[in-house]
This record gives structure tokens, sequence and C-alpha cells, in this order.
């Protein structure tokens, strides 16, 4: 008897919907991670691109429990001398929620070409209301 393994044309993909509505932002991001990547499949194979779409909607109602919207900050360096920047999650939230689900969901996913294109079928918004309606999607 053979090991099964699929292969990314033959996958029929579908579309989730994850309302991050007064829940903690990691677990929303697992379980958006887990989904892009087709790990929540019987036919997941860890060297093909098995993944599903995922719409995350209320991103600007998610919780993060604990002291991390004061002690908690996003950096990024511009590259220059000096080119470090700091924003607090406190002010990320408030200003980008969705960069701030992105940002947990692709730490999650692998660091490679499967991660990137798993990640572009990421679509997050901050309030109720997504453009997919004509997908169809699933309720989780």
């Amino acid at each position: 008897m053979s090991t099964f393994m699929a292969k990314a044309e033959t996958i029929e993909r579908r579309w989730f919907v994850i309302d991050a509505a007064d829940k903690p932002l990691g677990k929303t991001a697992v379980r958006a991670a887990d989904i892009l990547r087709g790990k929540h499949r019987p036919e997941f194979t860890p060297h093909a691109d098995c993944g599903e779409y995922v719409i995350i909607i209320n991103a600007s109602k998610a919780v993060l429990t604990g002291k991390k919207l004061e002690q908690k900050y996003y950096r990024h360096h511009s590259g220059y001398i000096g080119g470090l920047k700091s924003v607090q999650y406190k002010e990320l939230m408030a200003t980008r929620p969705e960069m701030a689900m992105e940002l947990a969901v692709k730490g999650m996913l692998p660091h490679n070409s499967l991660g990137e294109k798993a990640f572009t079928r990421l679509k997050v918004y901050a309030g109720e209301t997504h453009n997919q309606a004509a997908q169809k999607p699933i309720e989780l």
C-alpha cells in the first residue's frame, strides 16, 4: 500500500470566515494559520500547498491578554543607521488592527515559499463586512 500525497493542482480550495471579536489575537492567528496551511485536512501533505482561503473579520475587536498592549512592540528597521522604528501595540491596534493580525499569522506560517503562497490567501478586515460574499465562505 502506498502513501497518499496530495498535489496542489488537485486541491479544491474553500473559503472560511473567522470572527476575531472578543477572542485573543494569537488564538485567532493560530486557527487562521492552520487553515491557510491545510493542516485541518485529512489529506494534508507537508511539502504541498494544500491550504484554503481565510477571511478574518473584526480584527479591531481582537484582544491582547495581560500587559501586551503596553509592553509589546512592533519593530522594523529601515536599513540605515539609527533607522529602528518601534510602534507600541496599543497604537498599532488603534490605527492598523489588520496589520497586527497579519503579522501574527505571518509569524506562524513557514518562512519559505509555501508560507509566502499561503499568506497571499489571507484577507483581514477591521470591521464586520468583507468583499468575498461571492465566494460563499463558511463561518467558523
